[in-house]
């Protein structure tokens, strides 16, 4: 016999499923739960904790149990894809807003990239939209003595795009770091983050043909909004 938790678990999957609650709302108090299936409250954490794990919702502070949306954008880990291409090939609507760009001397960066001490990078934040919602906060240094001159509609349209096309350098390659992190002032500010309390951030470093390391990214993205997709073969020795 199937606890009763699990049993709760699955009626709640298909109520999602079927639409009873929508992505992006609510589903009903721990109290109203308890109500509703004659069941103790630590039996109904069980089952919003089975709930999470898979997927299905998210807890936020101050709103709850809230139900994820299940067709999230799909974002290749493994490869070198630009947000104007993934958008495009999403078939989404999007935005990019240009909050920054600026010549600055970081230290760490610029060791990072192999580039002489107190050499300028470019500096550019940008927030994307998708959906009339701000869900990517993108943080870019790139080398000036590489990139001599960046415009704001550079940076609205596609850095890569200019890059490659304008500058004729060939991106090559990244070396690449997944974490999670609590959002920061700067999230806050940028970022549409709908009440959640963490970010999911890739930080890139990303090498040209030749293997110059000439790019730092840092990409904060809004965790229900997306899923992170590889493709993997084993191979035998």
């Amino acid at each position: 016999m199937k606890n009763k938790y699990v049993e709760i678990y699955h009626k709640l999957v298909k109520d999602i499923q079927k639409g009873e609650y929508a992505a992006g709302g609510t589903l009903p108090s721990e109290h109203d739960l308890c109500a509703r299936f004659e069941t103790s409250r630590e039996t109904i954490r069980k089952a919003l904790t089975l709930l999470s794990q898979n997927g299905y919702i998210q807890k936020v502070r101050g709103k709850g149990s809230v139900v994820l949306d299940r067709d999230k954008f799909e974002f290749p880990v493994s490869g070198l894809t630009s947000f104007k291409e993934l958008s495009e090939r999403l078939g989404q609507s999007f935005q990019t807003h240009v909050h920054e760009l600026t010549l600055v001397k970081e230290a760490e960066v610029c060791r990072q990239l192999n580039c002489q001490e107190g050499s300028y990078l470019w500096k550019v934040v940008r927030s994307r939209e998708i959906g009339g919602e701000r869900i990517i906060l993108d943080k870019d240094f790139l080398r000036q003595d590489l990139v001599h001159d960046l415009t704001k509609d550079i940076a609205e349209t596609s850095l890569y795009h200019y890059i490659e096309n304008e500058l004729g350098l060939d991106i090559s390659f990244a070396k690449k770091e997944i974490v999670v992190e609590p959002v920061t002032v700067e999230d806050e500010e940028f970022l549409d983050l709908n009440g959640h309390d963490q970010v999911v951030v890739i930080r890139s470093y990303v090498y040209l043909g030749d293997t110059t390391a000439f790019q730092f990214t840092e990409s904060r993205h809004r965790p229900d909004k997306f899923q992170f997709v590889d493709f993997a073969r084993r191979t035998k020795v």
